[in-house]
């Protein structure tokens, strides 16, 4: 049995979105990151970054169990123990993995910048930087629209890459940018978003607001 622990935020839905296209059995405990739980010792042993996602199989590779605490290599793990969204053909293989380490990176990374700035913001707290991470994001943005020129997902398929960077860009509203200037990637991102896999992902474990 998989167990993930995560909340319902833009990293822990990779998490979800994939358990939940793959099929395999898992249980969610679902972490109050409010009350600073991923800092407890005892999750800290379970994953010294104190983040989330996390999921710890107890049928590893060998059968032993296993822990993996980075979105990228759950989605990589998950691929590869279940067969799915991730290509066997190097070529094709690589290609998702160019896209799966930009969404991780340049993806994850601009986005949690600008929703910290937003979030300051809204507290009435300092937020001098949000303009310049909002200009880096809507590059980033210009990126994935670039890459899905003539293409459907990022690589000949559906596949991890796409997960990686699906839940950022599901919250582009929030960080203030318009997808009416990125078609390629608006046609992309509600391809993807009318996936009944994806609808449940985005609700595990359930939250009440729209984000």
């Amino acid at each position: 049995m998989i167990t993930l622990y995560s909340k319902a935020t833009s990293n822990g839905r990779k998490a979800s979105i994939m358990l939940e296209e793959v099929g395999l059995e898992y249980v969610v405990r679902a972490m109050a990151l409010d009350k600073k739980e991923q800092k407890e010792n005892w999750y800290l042993q379970i994953n010294p970054n104190g983040r989330i996602p996390c999921i710890v199989d107890d049928q590893g590779p060998n059968g032993d169990p296993v822990t993996i605490f980075e979105s990228g290599a759950i989605l990589i793990y998950l691929a590869e123990k279940a067969g799915q969204l991730l290509p066997l053909d190097p070529v094709a293989r690589f290609e998702v993995l160019n896209w799966l380490f930009f969404a991780s990176g340049h993806v994850t990374h601009t986005g949690l910048a600008v929703m910290w700035q937003v979030r300051s913001r809204e507290r009435g707290e300092e937020h001098s930087n949000l303009k310049l991470w909002q200009a880096e994001n809507a590059r980033v943005y210009s990126v994935l629209e670039r890459g899905l020129e003539g293409r459907k997902y990022f690589s000949v398929d559906y596949s991890i890459a796409d997960i990686a960077a699906w839940p950022w860009i599901y919250r582009h509203q929030l960080a203030g940018i318009s997808l009416d200037k990125f078609p390629n990637l608006k046609n992309w991102f509600e391809r993807i978003a009318d996936r009944p896999a994806v609808q449940r992902g985005l609700q595990v474990p359930p939250r009440n607001d729209a984000f």
